[in-house]
């Protein structure tokens, strides 16, 4: 194979590797909204401003995981059949809209919790349930690949 092609392919793979691909929204961490801005705000006002950022927080973050899977199959076909596929990893990437929105909630719980409000307790209730659906669901699996190796 031809050298400098090899090198100019190596290149381009590292090139997108450095550049970064969108990241899927999990792996985003949330920006620093301090919760003193939503100080002079009533429980009722902080519930409703936490369903709209969770609402616009939601379809950010499926807009974000669908960049990001077009830009990790871009990166398999471009690396492994057609390196010119390479060049269309220029998606839309939202990474500082996602973290400026999971930073909001994060301030209007804490803004919740200082006040003393019901939601932040639903919000900690949610939070518990969600925790023991992921380990049901990681027994399930493991109880699932034990059945299959017996």
């Amino acid at each position: 194979m031809n050298r400098g092609f090899t090198r100019f392919t190596l290149g381009v793979f590292l090139a997108v590797q450095l550049s970064g691909c969108a990241p899927s929204s999990a792996e985003i961490k949330p920006s620093y909204v301090s919760p003193l801005e939503y100080q002079g705000y009533t429980c009722s006002q902080i519930r409703s401003e936490m369903m709209v950022v969770a609402r616009h927080a939601n379809e950010v973050e499926g807009e974000q995981d669908h960049h990001s899977t077009n830009d990790a199959v871009a990166t398999g076909v471009g690396v492994v059949i057609f390196w010119p596929a390479l060049f269309f990893l220029a998606s839309k990437d939202q990474r500082e809209e996602v973290g400026r929105l999971k930073g909001e909630y994060d301030a209007l719980e804490e803004a919740a919790i200082r006040k003393n409000c019901d939601v932040a307790k639903e919000v900690e209730a949610a939070k518990k349930m969600q925790e023991k659906r992921k380990e049901d669901d990681q027994k399930n699996v493991k109880n699932s690949q034990s059945r299959l190796n017996d």
